[in-house]
């Protein structure tokens, strides 16, 4: 996830408000019978209701605190395109001055696929756009041949519990990842009608590949998918440092921090944090397990990407999946010490760009680029 993509100041005071951070259930402390009955009775009224939003609450049921109800609208089309950037602090400036700006190369819907290629989709992170985190990759696949489809999702407002990241003009993937799914999902069938194709190839940075994994489950889209590339996804959710750990423990002893933590970072934030019910539900775990699903589909290849550096999905190797023919775990300073991208900059990094190609295509890109790539400081 993308906790930090946006103003360095906005991303202090989350910081700030760290230690409190915590997702999915709880474990209440002991209480009075009647106390728990009546809270229970609380929490049961609330998840009968229409729509997603549930209550918090760690007594009898797996409930988790989502806000309102509100169904996103379809993804809007963008218009224009701006310029390759090989950096993301430019594509971030220049996207929120233009708000829904495509990158280059993508989103043309007269494009078809040439053979042996599919159309591919680019899912942004917490707190970006398809522009700002796909400025570079983008430009680069167009000129490989491929059709490029990035759209905008998850873009809500703060009283949509969307957090402190909607008060910038172009910030998406603030909503709940169980809405976003919902939203991406016509968006990526339009994909395929307009195109003729009967596969797509998915590419997901940080938030974007948890979205991805949650699609696949949930609209069975892994029948419709043929690659998956992640960059940083926090496939098994963040502990972010030790933050989210900490928030957890905290809620299981009964400091209910969840509901006003949200409303800071966001729902899509507190979704992504480890053992949250989406992060379980996505990794076909308990109390989500479905024996008709699969963690990691057979007929999917997938190339999951991660950079030593990062400091947002973290661990870095949370984001690996369990081995398998189908399965590549990467990391990028394998046989390229110099690339030290971290969690903002990995997307914009030589060696990323490259894994990419060469998972698309090995016969037309057989070796993998080795350059430096920054820190943080990504221009």
């Amino acid at each position: 996830m993308t906790l930090r993509r946006g103003l360095v100041a906005v991303g202090a005071i989350i910081t700030m408000c760290g230690p409190v951070v915590a997702a999915g259930p709880a474990t209440a402390a002991p209480q009075q019978a009647s106390e728990v009955d009546a809270a229970q009775r609380l929490t049961d009224f609330i998840n009968a209701s229409p729509g997603v939003g549930r209550a918090v609450n760690g007594l009898k049921h797996q409930v988790d605190w989502t806000g309102p109800t509100k169904k996103l609208p379809p993804v809007q089309r963008t218009i224009g395109g701006g310029p390759p950037q090989s950096g993301f602090w430019p594509a971030f400036a220049h996207g929120q001055l233009n708000p829904r700006i495509a990158p280059s190369g993508a989103n043309d819907w007269n494009c078809k696929p040439k053979s042996g290629q599919n159309p591919v989709v680019l899912l942004h992170g917490t707190w970006e756009n398809a522009y700002d985190n796909w400025a570079a990759l983008a430009p680069v696949l167009k000129k490989a041949g491929y059709c490029v489809f990035a759209p905008n999702y998850g873009r809500t407002d703060l009283l949509d519990v969307g957090g402190l990241g909607t008060v910038l003009p172009n910030t998406g993937g603030v909503a709940e990842v169980s809405r976003s799914a919902e939203q991406i999902a016509p968006y990526i069938s339009k994909v395929l009608a307009e195109t003729g194709a009967k596969k797509i190839d998915l590419i997901g940075h940080s938030q974007g590949g948890l979205l991805a994994r949650y699609w696949m489950k949930r609209y069975n889209g892994h029948t419709k998918v043929n690659n998956l590339v992640t960059l940083g996804a926090t496939n098994n959710g963040t502990t972010l440092l030790g933050i989210g750990w900490l928030g957890r423990t905290l809620t299981t002893a009964g400091l209910d921090v969840l509901a006003p933590v949200t409303l800071l970072v966001g729902s899509a934030g507190i979704d992504q944090t480890i053992d949250s019910a989406t992060v379980k539900y996505v990794n076909n775990r308990a109390p989500f397990h479905d024996s008709k699903q699969k963690r990691v589909y057979p007929d999917v290849q997938y190339t999951i990407v991660a950079t030593r550096y990062d400091e947002v999905s973290t661990p870095y190797d949370r984001t690996f999946l369990p081995g398998g023919r189908n399965v590549k775990n990467i990391t990028l300073q394998n046989g390229c010490e110099q690339d030290v991208s971290d969690h903002i900059s990995m997307s914009y990094s030589p060696r990323a760009l490259s894994i990419v190609l060469n998972t698309l295509d090995p016969q037309r890109y057989p070796k993998l680029v080795c350059s430096a790539n920054p820190w943080f400081f990504s221009f």
